[in-house]
């Protein structure tokens, strides 16, 4: 097999001050990623409205909150993705998670409530990969460690609601060597991409282990239903992948080896970052506790981290504030409203009371504390139920209905 010229657009993403990888997010100023300027840089496709209709037409379904919003703003063939749903042709959805601490945050949240929001819609199989071997060699963790915190974001995950008989989910560090499939398209993928191509990437240097540097084709694999022959077969079923937008290298990587493997070309769903509390400059991040709300906080948790460390677009002043308003485009409680309050009209109620001065910073974030508290409390109870039956319920390798 011969290696081939990767597009010219597979390169590791830096706008002037603006730094987004799959490792590390910046944004250039305190308004955050401009996400225009993402769209241009990795040759993506903006959502269009044009494209939420043809969606609600084939779908009968009006289209969630964060594509309503731009949160989920970018995409790749997931035109090609309505025509397969209209003509009643099959394919799955793929997402993940790196598991680098024992809890989610709200960050990470956002992929999976939309992820299950899409197998709901869609009525797809879905697969769930644990990159356990990435955090051993990105983080200071064992490979025991990174596969015990695997297991407990399982159960995270699982309290979403996903389908299990439509959902498989898996660890790297256990289903690679047991999945003979798996690791053969794998080992195919390393050989469409040499080092030079993977340097462009992804940044990758001569102090990079030479893990990192093969790691990409592991994310890539789960891409091609080939590699799941207990769900499809050697059937050749097209892939939808919703992730967060930092995640796209992976995927124009694999988009361009797609070919060379005859194997359809994965579809994605590009999502916006839920910024750190401190502001919209760096993404939530679990290695900065102060920076992000846990689904396993308590209560006075969420309200302490909250009214502490929310950064505010309100002014220096009652008065002021009273005078001028607020900014909504730096206020880090409206940014996170508009993630989780998927009322419409409350949302716009807020926006202004808040831009015309009517409504203080405090009111603002006790709103948001409201919000947060409510939807923790959901999922904690829901995580309760999952049992370590429920989790192998979902890591059954027997096929799917």
């Amino acid at each position: 097999m011969t290696t081939q010229p990767l597009e010219k657009n597979l390169e590791n993403c830096e706008i002037a001050e603006q730094v987004i990888t799959p490792w590390d997010v910046k944004g250039e100023d305190e308004k955050g990623i401009d996400y225009d300027k993402l769209i241009k840089k990795f040759g993506s496709q903006k959502i269009s409205p044009e494209l939420l209709d043809r969606f609600t037409k084939i779908t009968g379904h009006e289209p969630h909150h964060f594509l309503r919003r731009g949160i989920v703003f970018s995409h790749r063939d997931f035109d090609h993705i309505l025509t397969l749903k209209e003509q009643g042709k099959p394919f799955y959805l793929y997402t993940g998670r790196g598991p680098s601490s024992g809890s989610l945050h709200m960050g990470h949240c956002v992929p999976f409530m939309f992820t299950k929001w899409l197998q709901d819609v869609f009525d797809v199989p879905l697969v769930i990969q644990m990159t356990d071997d990435e955090k051993f060699l990105w983080k200071d963790l064992s490979l025991e460690e990174a596969n015990r915190l695997a297991y407990l974001n399982i159960k995270d995950i699982i309290a979403f609601g996903f389908n299990p008989e439509k959902t498989f989910i898996f660890c790297d560090l256990d289903y690679i060597p047991s999945c003979k499939e798996f690791y053969w398209n794998i080992a195919r993928i390393q050989k469409c991409v040499n080092f030079n191509q993977a340097q462009k990437i992804f940044g990758f240097d001569e102090t990079s282990y030479i893990g990192k540097v093969s790691f990409p084709a592991i994310q890539a694999a789960p891409s091609f239903s080939t590699s799941f022959p207990h769900l499809f077969g050697n059937r050749k079923v097209p892939c939808l992948i919703p992730c967060a937008i930092d995640q796209d290298p992976y995927f124009r990587m694999t988009r361009d080896v797609a070919p060379r493997l005859s194997l359809p070309k994965p579809a994605l769903l590009h999502s916006t970052f839920l910024p750190a509390l401190q502001g919209a400059q760096t993404k939530m991040s679990s290695s900065e506790v102060n920076s992000a709300v846990e689904v396993c906080d308590t209560a006075n948790q969420i309200k302490k981290k909250i009214n502490k460390y929310a950064f505010s677009g309100g002014k220096v002043s009652v008065e002021e504030h009273r005078e001028f308003g607020g900014d909504t485009s730096v206020d880090v409680s409206f940014k996170y409203l508009t993630f989780f309050e998927e009322d419409d009209a409350k949302l716009a109620q807020i926006k202004g009371d808040y831009e015309s001065g009517a409504m203080l910073t405090g009111e603002l974030k006790k709103l948001l504390i409201e919000k947060l508290q409510g939807i923790v409390k959901t999922f904690q109870e829901s995580r309760a139920a999952v049992t370590d039956a429920t989790v192998e319920q979902f890591m059954s390798r027997s096929p799917k209905s």
